[in-house]
């Protein structure tokens, strides 16, 4: 699947960091994980980290697909509101859903420290209503976070005007965030990977996958095959194809990014994300090098060439609407993209084995808004699944959820 359109800022900033051989000969190996972008890059480290033996495989280059797209607003705010969360799936699980994320935000940092130029800055985030008739509900929202120790504030519209200098009628403000350059921090994880031995293969296809009582089998395009004890799925909005019953809906994301601007200009959006309550949302996140970042405008569209037609108009759409509330901003689009994504019907992930396939198959579908901070998670969860342990968030991210 073509996954991408127009100009993804990562790509164009930092071009193809580094080569990693295809596939050339038949592998054995503990855990063999498909896919080559940050999902596939955390789950291989957690687990390479902690004494398995693993190997990587990537049809494309590396971080070229969703990854190079993502827009990588860190967030323990998950699209779902915890309210509706907890209507779905009771108020422990969308407190843990919720908690899990927000520490997931550091763990995340700490890695990114290990790294060069990972652009990770920690951040606050403003949700805002985007119509008065949403305020009722985001107190609802505040009330709940608040009551289960979330570091958030209410601002009314006042305050909102007077610290960010526009209008909205309400908003919540959480002081855990944070921002990353995802291509980068996928590429840091993979050299170091490689470094330490562990195989990392892109341009390499795996066409099949045989499941048998002690182990998995991957054949790839070129006849090579990769026997390992454990498979974890993390191809993206590309797992998908592996079960015969869809769990999750393709959407495409448009977004643009600016030439740099002043900080004096950008004031205080230099250390804060936006982004709203309408869906489908707009939201605003600043680059380490002082751009604004764009996006928003989601549509079921997922076929490529009519996705590619519609970036310049999206771009357009979303720069119209930042203007409304920002008058006073440069914003030219220097670049313009687009990206398919898939969203479950409850805004959770799924990581773990699905009955299709056995417990030898481990999927990590880090879908919707949050997946770098997901797949954070997915990858202690599987890890302990592979050495048979038990985790918390095992039941809530499985496939069982969905009955």
């Amino acid at each position: 699947m073509d996954l991408k359109s127009g100009y993804p800022w990562w790509a164009i900033r930092n071009g193809l960091l580094r080569a990693f051989p295809p596939l050339q000969r038949d592998l054995r190996c503990d855990v063999a994980v498909l896919g080559g972008g940050i999902t596939g890059a955390l789950v291989a480290d957690e687990l390479a980290r902690h004494g398995h033996d693993v190997a990587v495989l990537e049809q494309r280059d590396i971080a070229w697909g969703s990854t190079a797209a993502s827009t990588a607003l860190l967030q323990y705010e998950i699209d779902a509101p915890m309210v509706e969360l907890a209507k779905r799936h009771g108020e422990a699980a969308a407190v843990l859903a919720y908690r899990a994320c927000a520490e997931a935000i550091p763990m995340l940092g700490q890695l990114a420290g290990q790294l060069r130029g990972t652009g990770f800055a920690r951040m606050q985030s403003l949700y805002f209503a985007s119509r008065r008739r949403d305020v009722h509900d985001l107190e609802e929202e505040f009330a709940l976070r608040l009551r289960h120790g979330l570091d958030v504030a209410w601002l009314p519209a006042d305050a909102v005007q007077a610290r960010y200098g526009f209008k909205a009628p309400a908003a919540i403000l959480s002081r855990l965030a944070a921002t990353v350059d995802p291509y980068r921090m996928a590429y840091g994880l993979f050299a170091r990977l490689a470094k330490q031995g562990v195989g990392v293969f892109d341009r390499t296809r795996a066409e099949a996958i045989e499941v048998a009582p002690r182990g998995v089998q991957l054949r790839t395009t070129e006849g090579h095959v990769v026997r390992a004890k454990h498979l974890v799925l993390a191809a993206g909005y590309a797992n998908q194809q592996w079960l015969r019953k869809r769990v999750a809906r393709n959407r495409s994301s448009y977004a643009f990014v600016t030439d740099p601007i002043d900080a004096a200009t950008l004031g205080p959006l230099r250390d804060i994300m936006l982004w709203e309550t309408a869906r489908p949302y707009l939201y605003l996140r600043t680059t380490d090098d002082g751009r604004l970042l764009v996006g928003g405008e989601d549509d079921a569209i997922d076929i490529p060439a009519r996705r590619d037609a519609m970036v310049d108009r999206k771009a357009r759409m979303l720069m119209k609407k930042v203007r409304k509330r920002f008058p006073e901003l440069p914003l030219q689009p220097t670049f313009a993209w687009a990206g398919t994504f898939a969203e479950t019907a409850d805004g959770l992930p799924f990581f773990g084995p699905h009955p299709q396939h056995g417990p030898r198959v481990q999927f990590a579908m880090a879908y919707g808004g949050n997946g770098i901070t997901y797949s954070m998670l997915g990858a202690g969860l599987l890890r302990a699944l592979i050495e048979r342990r038990r985790h918390p968030l095992a039941e809530l991210f499985s496939f069982e959820r969905l009955g």
